[in-house]
């Protein structure tokens, strides 16, 4: 199933930096006439076409004040996402929750609010941004978290197929973002990244490894 982008209405879960923006860019590169970009703090953008909106995946009045607000999008990017929570067995249980909220439950959150629009008015695109960290372990309840939106996205996709909405997932390993700021190693470009994402929203595949780790890793895991 595939997208269109030109003329199209986006949405970008955490749009303002990092590879959200980087999103945000590409998509109105190849031709989307709008994109609502989200973040917890607001914001403001000197592109007409981007619309700043100050939204909080996990709060679900504020996810709905969103769909509302964009409420012609053919597009979403689920991409917010949150660290913490490193050690599963020591570290805060507030914390860790804390991460399943933004990283699985608020993503669930979008998605089930959109999904219906979407479906209503003839179909559309959702994208989940996971992390190769969805099949490596270590990581606490990032990883965690994003193995399990790995799998809430593959179960997501057989649900919406029917309703015309495409679901795609996408795993990558350290993106030089803000996220990543302080690790000494080599990161994949937020821009080359977007491409990936935007080139599967047309071509309608379902997933996005987007570098050579992510795609080392998910060999390994299912090769046995």
């Amino acid at each position: 199933m595939t997208g269109t982008v030109r003329g199209a209405t986006a949405v970008v879960t955490g749009g303002h930096r990092g590879l959200g923006r980087a999103i945000v860019d590409e998509l109105l590169a190849r031709g989307a006439a709008r994109v609502y970009a989200t973040s917890r703090r607001g914001g403001t953008s000197d592109d007409a076409r981007v619309v700043a909106v100050e939204a909080d995946v996990t709060d679900e009045r504020s996810v709905a004040r969103l769909a509302e607000q964009a409420h012609d999008a053919t597009i979403v990017v689920n991409n917010a996402g949150l660290l913490g929570g490193q050690s599963l067995l020591t570290g805060d249980l507030g914390e860790i929750r804390g991460v399943f909220e933004t990283n699985l439950f608020g993503t669930l959150a979008v998605t089930r609010a959109f999904g219906p629009i979407l479906a209503a008015d003839g179909g559309g695109t959702i994208v989940n941004v996971a992390s190769v960290l969805s099949w490596l372990p270590g990581s606490g309840a990032y990883g965690a978290s994003k193995a399990a939106l790995w799998s809430a996205t593959n179960s997501l996709r057989d649900e919406l197929r029917s309703q015309g909405v495409h679901m795609i997932g996408v795993y990558l390993g350290y993106t030089d973002t803000d996220m990543t700021a302080a690790l000494d190693v080599p990161k994949n470009d937020p821009a080359d990244v977007a491409r990936q994402i935007v080139g599967a929203i047309e071509s309608g595949a379902d997933e996005v490894l987007a570098d050579e780790t992510t795609r080392r890793a998910r060999e390994a895991v299912f090769s046995g």
